[in-house]
């Protein structure tokens, strides 16, 4: 199951992303994180990078030239762009499984398993926007075969900014992470109206709630939309401070409410199943619009071929 994290800068997003990656891993279930963020902060906030791997933006000829396989829809790597959608022939990824793209960009931080787009260098300023390297991870997840009780977990980029590229239809839930203030919902608001419009599933989580005037603000502003609510963390911060003590289970000393709200987020995720119609639906939908609208030209093919009408999405296409 993909989960993605979303909200205002300064939300508390990475955090989250953080905190539910270990609460799932805490479980004993299979969980890969991906820092999917400009401000690349998620391995610091697992608790520290232990084994750091390549970022997926710096390699992305690589990476689209193990994805296509033997495709023969894609004539070229240069041929295949961030929306090209699987196919007959295409290599088809298990979560963290034994493959050379998960041996060579599988890092681990704070006991997590963490993929990173990357950083954006010098040689980028002025010339490409951070969606180049976001590409990767469009590429990847439109070739991941995950199903129930295994998670990905997406910290993305700040407000809604990941609506410039089909990438937010990649998730089975997205979490926007509201403050309570005005500016702290406005992100809701621009993301709800955007997901309506292509069925995908949104649920609010309140974070850094003080007071009961707080909650109230949330529920006000985003009705039934607002699935939980963090309180203010004394716990989060001492970890952002690097004082709280490594441990058999770090996550043990979480204030109650907090580690409750973690587990009504993974009931979310849980109680619905994976729609791979939709999901392969959305990803010919955004394929064939960034066809017309540049990579035809840019390519000087006619990338709508790229689409295999016969290809049959979700673990069968394994067969």
């Amino acid at each position: 199951m993909r989960i993605a994290f979303v909200g205002k800068g300064g939300s508390g997003k990475t955090t989250l992303s953080a905190l539910f990656s270990r609460h799932l891993t805490r479980s004993g279930a299979p969980v890969l994180a991906i820092d999917g963020d400009i401000n690349q902060h998620l391995a610091e906030a697992l608790g520290g990078q232990e084994k750091p791997a390549p970022p997926l933006g710096a390699h992305l000829p690589s990476i689209k030239d193990c994805l296509r396989g033997t495709n023969p829809r894609i004539t070229s790597v240069e041929a295949m762009i961030k929306t090209t959608p699987p196919g007959r022939g295409s290599r088809l990824l298990r979560p963290l499984g034994d493959d050379e793209l998960h041996a060579r960009h599988v890092g681990r931080a704070g006991g997590v398993p963490l993929m990173v787009t990357g950083e954006f260098d010098e040689s980028d300023l002025g010339v490409a926007c951070y969606h180049s390297k976001l590409g990767a991870v469009e590429l990847y997840l439109g070739h991941l075969l995950d199903g129930p009780g295994e998670y990905v977990v997406v910290d993305m980029t700040a407000g809604a900014d990941a609506f410039a590229s089909g990438l937010f239809t990649r998730f089975d839930i997205t979490f926007l992470v509201a403050e309570p203030t005005r500016k702290g919902v406005s992100v809701y608001r621009q993301y709800r109206d955007h997901a309506r419009e292509f069925g995908i599933r949104v649920a609010v989580v309140g974070n850094k709630v003080t007071c009961e005037e707080d909650l109230l603000f949330l529920k006000e502003e985003v009705g039934d939309d607002l699935l939980t609510h963090l309180i203010h963390s004394p716990w989060v911060r001492s970890a952002e401070q690097g004082r709280v003590q490594d441990g058999p289970d770090p996550l043990a000393s979480l204030e109650p409410h907090n580690r409750h709200a973690l587990t009504v987020l993974r009931e979310a995720v849980d109680s619905h199943p994976r729609d791979w119609d939709r999901l392969h639906r959305h990803a010919v939908e955004f394929h064939l619009r960034n066809a017309r609208a540049w990579a035809d030209a840019r390519t000087g093919e006619n990338l709508a071929a790229q689409v295999d009408p016969d290809f049959v999405p979700g673990p069968a296409a394994l067969r």
